[in-house]
């Protein structure tokens, strides 16, 4: 039990939509680690199979209490010289505009349950207001990370035109103006199931997918070590 413990985690999300397995994830990796990071994806927030019926706003509010139970963290936090900046977020189709095929298949437009006022631009925008807290003082390293994408040129060229069409789903680019003004040195990010490492514009992204079982050749499967103190 005491492989990890000198190590933060990092989790990006898409955990479960279900909060008992959340909380038995997120607890059984706090017992491991030292520190686990964790900011939630658009699977968390389904509420298709909730008993209870709620908004994903709703259900968001919940996750946060599980999270807290659970010993992980969703706030920033400065360890050994080096911040960890988690970013809230979601889409907002400044990616592209959703195609009528898109809006039928993407589970999110089924299993998520938003207030009847809002517009995707607005849940987006409420998200990334919850970021707005300052990061802890530093002179070093900051490491920022989201579930969802804060740029599309992150997408690899070899990704087929058939599946691009899941573009306009992938993120926003506030994200990137988000990690831009914490001046991140490295961005961690997930949702996309294929393995990236590139700089960018003095940025290093990052994703080190897990994805489905039979996604062994996008997805590592493995822990990866993005910096060493």
């Amino acid at each position: 039990m005491s492989d990890y413990r000198e190590d933060v985690l990092i989790l990006a999300g898409d955990v479960s939509d279900c909060l008992d397995r959340i909380d038995w994830a997120l607890s059984t990796l706090t017992a491991r680690f030292r520190r686990v990071m964790y900011v939630p994806g658009n699977h968390e927030l389904w509420v298709i199979r909730d008993a209870k019926q709620c908004t994903s706003l709703e259900k968001f509010e919940r996750l946060r209490a599980v999270v807290e139970q659970s010993g992980a963290s969703m706030q920033p936090e400065a360890l050994d010289g080096v911040v960890i900046v988690p970013l809230q977020g979601w889409y907002d189709y400044s990616f592209g505009r959703p195609s009528s095929e898109l809006l039928e298949s993407w589970m999110d437009f089924h299993a998520c349950r938003w207030p009847a006022h809002f517009q995707m631009q607005d849940v987006a925008a409420h998200f990334q207001a919850l970021n707005r807290a300052p990061p802890p003082a530093h002179r070093g390293m900051l490491i920022s990370f989201s579930h969802f994408l804060p740029r599309i040129d992150l997408m690899p060229a070899y990704i087929p035109r058939s599946r691009r069409m899941l573009y306009p789903v992938l993120g926003s680019a506030s994200l990137e103006e988000q990690v831009r003004a914490l001046k991140s040195r490295i961005h961690v990010y997930g949702h996309s199931h294929v393995n990236r490492q590139i700089a960018l514009d003095d940025v290093v992204y990052i994703n080190n997918a897990f994805g489905y079982p039979d996604e062994t050749r996008i997805s590592a499967k493995e822990l990866l070590c993005i910096h060493s103190t």
